[in-house]
């Protein structure tokens, strides 16, 4: 846990010369920061990064005060925003999926170094993934709805693969992965749909958006979305499922950013 807070935080590594600004890597929905400790976390802290990854309230270790079901993206926004203070330096955020959306949220306020979305949640919210959800699991989806309890979608490690592995993913990891997995917010669910959406006219930090070529969540078309909503070009990744920094091919995801942030001397 951080000191003086009830988040849990996994630090690995330390800033160097080459490297001079940390890195904030931001789980998405149902995930926490043990995502990133599979494989990202020493990658980078190997490569001379200062490294972290935090579990928002709710998630992994993280306390939370209220119900996770009421909990918003404003709160989950305030939990990065209380981790980045601590770092020394403003830290280039990671984020994926709802990480993603969660990234460009804290970014309307926040001008940091660059960002980098990995499968990220678009501008434009979660609407067309709902609906690509209710068509392929109606009644998955009604029940969802009916009891606010969403990691049903989960359930199986056959639903875990269809949603967030390709079929390169060796089935004893998924099945290790998703019983990692956890509830989700509500109340955050509404919000990524309609009430808490990006300004993108208001970041200004310049990011790299990644997707996967197999992902089940979002399209391709999505992806692409987010790249132009902040002028920029998507970069894909062949044979991929959405969870690309845990799939067996990682390692190709984390060489880019690593070459990105390179480039622009981070």
């Amino acid at each position: 846990m951080l000191p003086g807070m009830d988040l849990e935080v996994i630090d690995k590594g330390h800033v160097t010369p080459p490297h001079p600004t940390p890195l904030l890597f931001v789980h998405g929905a149902w995930h926490a920061a043990w995502c990133w400790d599979e494989y990202f976390l020493d990658y980078f802290a190997e490569r001379g990064y200062r490294a972290t990854a935090l579990s928002i309230r709710g998630h992994g270790a993280s306390r939370t005060a209220k119900s996770l079901r009421t909990c918003s993206l404003v709160d989950y926004v305030a939990d990065i925003r209380s981790v980045a203070a601590t770092l020394g330096a403003e830290p280039v955020l990671v984020g994926h999926s709802m990480g993603g959306l969660l990234t460009q949220k804290y970014l309307e306020s926040r001008a940091a170094p660059a960002g980098v979305l990995l499968a990220s949640v678009p501008p434009q919210g979660i609407a067309r993934f709902l609906g690509r959800m209710t068509r392929k699991h109606p009644w998955l989806m009604a029940k969802s709805m009916a009891t606010g309890k969403s990691l049903r979608f989960f359930g199986t490690a056959q639903l875990a693969r269809e949603h967030l592995f390709s079929t390169a993913t060796a089935e004893s990891d998924v099945r290790r992965h998703m019983a990692r997995l956890n509830e989700e917010s509500q109340r955050m669910t509404v919000d990524a749909l309609v009430l808490r959406l990006p300004k993108v006219n208001r970041v200004t930090t310049p990011l790299l958006v990644l997707g996967a070529d197999d992902d089940a969540m979002l399209t391709r078309d999505e992806v692409h979305a987010t790249a132009r909503a902040y002028g920029t070009e998507a970069e894909f990744f062949a044979g991929m499922g959405h969870d690309m920094m845990l799939e067996p091919d990682w390692k190709a995801v984390a060489e880019r950013i690593d070459t990105w942030l390179g480039q622009r001397r981070l």
